[in-house]
């Protein structure tokens, strides 16, 4: 009781002492967001952007605003400010919270609620070491939002989130480049009309531009694209035009603006405004991967999503992110049928699951959570599809959104309009279901138990440990393969039963084996309990790295047989009957996962790669090139890659059908070792790119090798301007011999051939 009345009156003392910090709280502040960006930006040679950014802003706060913060790269210098016609002080600080730069404007005269004012900032942004996000060389430049090259009052850890606007950028590029970036473009200058992030790449490339439905449609190749190239560009093409007319029935008719698929050495990924960066690697695939489809489908819908319509609000990601994702998921199954939107949709449930315990309620969630990016991609698919199919009906769900994302309708969505749209104020059963969704953290996890025989059916006991009601179907499988389904419903926190009338022996069941709802752990949906088949692969490829090839095919058999599309199963499988020299059935699994309708591009690596040893075994060594060739071009991964480089250099000899070695690059590799010996920075510099392989250059100049002779294996064209050498490398350094083989990538400039990249380096 003592210490009870200690603190009351400490707590008065408080109050009366700081009065000030309540009316603090209380007091109405400003807000910024920005309505247009006018941007003009060059790159020069010395590898600075110089730049002026026109930010037109409407304080959306509660107060007057006497000062319009932005946020930039650190490493900017601010040559000065504008508010208005009139030259503006500023002040500039760290921020320690984004780690950008803070810079203060203050204004001429205080704006209130709802009024606007027009900033200008000039400011120049040297480019240290190039990355994705922010590049400057020989071979042009890239700057992505994400660098912050660009002033914007609100950054993506804002709980609104990033300034997304209509924007008008022009780029002064050097001559004989192109720029690319989202909108209608007019010589070097692109008007786009959507909500949009500022970006640009400088480079050359080829464009195809499609034609009909496809119309404004447009993918921009390498410079010497080959004609196969060219023929998976026009395909992309055609994906995007249906995407495009799918949305349009869904939400009505479609914004005037163009779409871009732009090969890109680096950012892959990255979309805004209808502009897509693709991986070079994309237009050499045999044929449309899932992850490039997935892309398409979520980058046109976010035309509409964020881009006709603006998002804004708390919970921003799971509007913008997720149900761009499930609107993608629904133009997958009508492109390409239910089990292939299926497997995508499992995907997601499954690369959420680890993070589940950990996450934030996605109406709150920003990118300042590390979950972020995962939660709102994938969980919030998934909660769009649970609310469409649960709570209001697809139907109803579809008109909801065509409403709110009229085209011409001038006011941006929230998370929270959204749910008001869908009754969650006049409707009790929806409201719980959004709650429990978006507000709250992830904490469902359904169980079921092993079946028992009443009375001539089978019966299943259900749990639901979560905070959610659910109703969901479950699945029997009997000892003959027969597959009956049931519904049950299971209360928050209680149990429930699944009923199946049948005599039929009863071998399995699984609750929810749609994954309709994001769970905690999917491990424990079946009955007997078995491991989840994303753990019996892992199992699997231990198997096989122990060289228990019998064990591992028998394993990514029992995965095959619950989950029939598992392409990595299939492929583990073919890999697994090759080693054991069961050809015929290898080439089975490894050609019926080359025909699935949207294979992964590790599928198409490691299929081909397949394919290509049951050739060497066979002594077609030219085949086996061929394949070996197909799986280096899909570039899927590390492992992929590596392997099918080395397979298709040995193919190659066995068939006497080496391709000649570009002398000129022979010459520069003899150079480039000269500069290795040399030790000096300077002479390693100039054979590089500008900005390139820093970590290299310090490597090398940090341990001097005694040592260093390169070979070359094999060269490569890849497009007009650049070279990709296989080649063999033995050093000594600090009295330690090495030797492996690496992948050196060469740039064409104006001052020759340049060491661009090391793609591999496996010198041990």
């Amino acid at each position: 009781m003592k210490s009870h009345h200690i603190s009351k009156a400490f707590f008065i003392i408080l109050c009366c002492a700081f009065p000030f910090v309540a009316r603090a709280q209380e007091e109405a502040r400003a807000a910024w967001q920005v309505a247009r960006f006018d941007i003009t930006a060059s790159v020069g040679a010395d590898r600075a952007l110089t730049g002026r950014a026109v930010i037109n802003g409407r304080n959306v706060g509660q107060g007057a605003g006497r000062t319009f913060t932005v946020r930039l790269n650190p490493a900017a210098e601010i040559k000065s400010t504008s508010a208005g016609d009139a030259t503006a002080q500023f002040v500039t600080r760290p921020d320690p919270r984004t780690k950008l730069q803070q810079v203060t404007i203050t204004l001429p005269a205080p704006v209130p609620p709802n009024g606007t004012t027009v900033i200008a900032v000039e400011y120049r942004l040297p480019v240290g070491d190039n990355s994705g996000l922010a590049a400057a060389s020989a071979e042009g430049a890239q700057f992505l939002p994400l660098s912050q090259w660009y002033p914007s009052p609100n950054t993506p850890f804002a709980p609104r989130g990033a300034d997304y606007a209509p924007v008008r950028l022009t780029v002064n590029a050097s001559a004989g480049e192109m720029v690319v970036s989202s909108g209608q473009a007019s010589g070097q200058t692109f008007e786009q009309s959507l909500n949009a992030q500022p970006f640009f790449l400088t480079g050359k490339w080829e464009t195809v531009d499609g034609t009909g439905e496809a119309r404004d449609i447009s993918a921009w190749l390498p410079a010497g694209a080959s004609a196969d190239e060219r023929q998976r560009g026009e395909a992309l093409i055609a994906l995007t035009g249906a995407a495009r007319s799918f949305y349009a029935g869904l939400l009505g008719a479609a914004p005037n603006v163009p779409l871009r698929l732009v090969s890109t050495r680096r950012g892959a990924g990255f979309e805004t405004g209808g502009t897509l960066l693709l991986d070079a690697a994309v237009f050499r695939r045999g044929k449309t991967d899932s992850v490039t489809a997935l892309a398409i489908a979520e980058t046109v819908a976010r035309v509409w999503v964020g881009g006709a319509t603006g998002v804004q609000g708390e919970g921003s990601g799971a509007v913008r992110d997720g149900l761009a994702r499930y609107l993608a998921t629904l133009f997958l199954e009508k492109q390409f049928g239910r089990e292939v939107a299926d497997a995508e949709r499992m995907r997601m449930a499954l690369l959420y699951a680890p993070i589940a315990r950990r996450d934030a309620p996605l109406s709150a969630s920003t990118p300042a959570f590390d979950t972020h990016f995962n939660s709102a991609l994938n969980k919030g698919a998934l909660a769009w599809r649970l609310v469409a199919e649960r709570a209001v009906g697809r139907d109803a769900f579809l008109a909801m959104l065509k409403r709110e994302f009229q085209l011409g309708r001038d006011v941006r969505v929230s998370l929270a309009g959204l749910r008001t749209a869908l009754g969650e104020q006049s409707n009790e059963s929806v409201r719980r279901v959004l709650q429990g969704v978006f507000d709250q953290p992830t904490d469902t996890d359904l169980l079921i138990g092993v079946p028992q025989v009443r009375g001539g059916e089978s019966v299943a006991a259900l749990r639901n440990v979560g905070a959610l009601d659910v109703e969901v179907s479950v699945l029997a499988t009997t000892e003959t393969g027969e597959r009956l389904t049931t519904t049950a419903k299971i209360p928050a926190r209680d149990f429930g039963e699944a009923r199946f009338k049948t005599a039929a022996r009863i071998a399995s069941v699984e609750v929810d084996p749609e994954k309709l709802y994001p769970q905690l752990d999917y491990s424990n949906d079946a009955a007997p309990r078995t491991p989840a088949p994303e753990e019996e692969l892992v199992e699997a490829n231990r198997l096989f790295a122990q060289q228990q090839y019998v064990k591992a095919a028998e394993s990514a058999r029992q995965i095959l047989r619950r989950a029939p599309l598992m392409q990595d199963a299939r492929v583990m499988l073919g890999r697994a009957l090759v080693e054991q020299n069961n050809l015929v059935e290898a080439e089975k699994e490894f050609r019926a996962a080359l025909d699935a309708t949207l294979p992964s591009p590790t599928t198409l690596a490691w299929a081909n790669i397949g394919l290509a040893e049951i050739a060497l075994r066979r002594s077609q060594p030219a085949e086996a090139a061929k394949r070996f060739d197909e799986a280096a071009r899909a570039d899927a991964d590390y492992a992929t890659a590596l392997a099918a480089r080395a397979g298709r250099i040995k193919a190659e000899a066995a068939a006497n059908a080496a391709p000649p070695v570009d002398e000129a690059t022979r010459a520069f590799i003899t150079q480039f070792d000269g500069a290795v010996l040399s030790g000096r920075k300077a002479n390693l510099e100039s054979l590089i790119v500008d900005g390139e392989l820093s970590g290299f250059i310090k490597g090398i100049v940090g341990n001097q090798p005694e040592v260093w002779q390169t070979r070359v294996l094999r060269t490569e064209a890849s497009g007009a301007n650049r070279m990709l050498v296989d080649v063999a490398v033995t050093t000594r350094a600090l009295n330690r011999d090495q030797s492996g083989t690496a992948v050196f990538v060469l740039a064409r400039t104006a001052q020759g051939l340049r060491l661009a990249d090391i793609q591999f380096f496996e010198v041990r």
